[in-house]
């Protein structure tokens, strides 16, 4: 199968012990405010345009940190296919993406107030990122790949979630591992914990938030939604942010990673990075809990910098880029 620049993702790179996520591939337009917005008025900013996604930040954290092979299946808009495809190749990504025929590239615009922590709002508009369905998934796919993630944004289309269960039933059959983050506390409390549940049998790793593991079980202490999440899902990794993150099996909490010490300027993308250090690591051998160090180790490394991903240009650089044939 062939990428928008007509790569074939099934051949090439080392073979055994690739990574393939699928998920989505958007574009962020991040901006940096101080202090709360001021309504009906203006409210200084920083704004820059980024590639994102947090399927595609999964793929880019877990190249950075090492994975050899790493392969994306995504799908665009023709507005941004080529500028998406050129950076996900610059950050080590072999990828598949679909280009819509009629819906533009998702979007999501991402509010960061550079107080302290942080912290940043998501006002998301899926494009073409959701239109993925199962004519855009191939068993062949799964060629040389030796674990599967999906992005729980699969979970939020109809489209998707048929593709999700057809890429499911395919690891199956293959005895390849598959892994999974919820990716949205907002969008989850509308699907419904049981319906999540149900389409997430035969998920081998869970990667939830704080926030969508405490939704997900109802419990208000995430070391106890994340025992009991580990009584559905085998391995069971909680996401805690400045916290660390917490690797419950069997029903039980087996250990508590502590997190690296770092200075935020933007938090977009730190979950992506922690999943995309963690399954990088989890494919070199490490156990559960040391793939956790090293997920938030790239977590850390994320929130110092702006946007989700470890590199990432602007559209009009990447133009001026392809003018000059670099």
């Amino acid at each position: 199968m062939s990428g928008a620049g007509g790569e074939a993702v099934g051949a090439g790179g080392s073979g055994a012990g690739a990574l393939l996520v699928v998920g989505d591939v958007v574009t962020d337009v991040v901006a940096r405010h101080r202090g709360p917005l001021a309504s009906g008025t203006d409210t200084a900013a920083s704004v820059r345009t980024l590639p994102g996604g947090a399927g595609a930040n999964v793929a880019c954290w877990a190249a950075h940190s090492g994975c050899a092979d790493v392969r994306l299946l995504g799908r665009v808009g023709a507005d941004a296919a080529a500028w998406h495809e050129r950076e996900l190749t610059a950050s080590g990504v072999r990828a598949r993406l679909v280009v819509d025929p009629t819906a533009p590239t998702g979007t999501v615009i991402c509010l960061v107030d550079t107080g302290a922590a942080a912290e940043r709002t998501f006002l998301t508009d899926s494009g073409a990122s959701l239109r993925l369905d199962p004519g855009d998934w191939s068993e062949a796919l799964l060629d040389g790949v030796a674990r599967l993630h999906l992005s729980g944004y699969l979970l939020f289309s109809e489209p998707s979630r048929a593709l999700l269960t057809s890429a499911l039933a395919s690891a199956r059959a293959r005895g390849v591992p598959v892994s999974l983050d919820p990716a949205s506390a907002g969008f989850l409390s509308e699907l419904g914990v049981d319906r999540f549940l149900d389409l997430v049998a035969g998920v081998e790793v869970l990667l939830p938030s704080r926030d969508e593991a405490c939704l997900l079980t109802g419990l208000p202490d995430a070391a106890d939604a994340a025992a009991k999440l580990s009584r559905h899902v085998p391995l069971v990794v909680v996401k805690l942010g400045a916290r660390g993150a917490l690797v419950a099996r069997s029903g039980a909490v087996c250990a508590r990673v502590p997190a690296v010490r770092a200075t935020p300027r933007d938090t977009t993308g730190a979950g992506d990075a922690f999943t995309g250090g963690f399954l990088a690591a989890l494919l070199a051998g490490a156990a559960p809990e040391a793939a956790s160090v090293e997920g938030c180790r790239a977590g850390a490394l994320a929130v110092e910098r702006v946007g989700g991903r470890p590199g990432g240009r602007p559209p009009g650089d990447a133009q001026q880029r392809m003018r000059q044939g670099i």
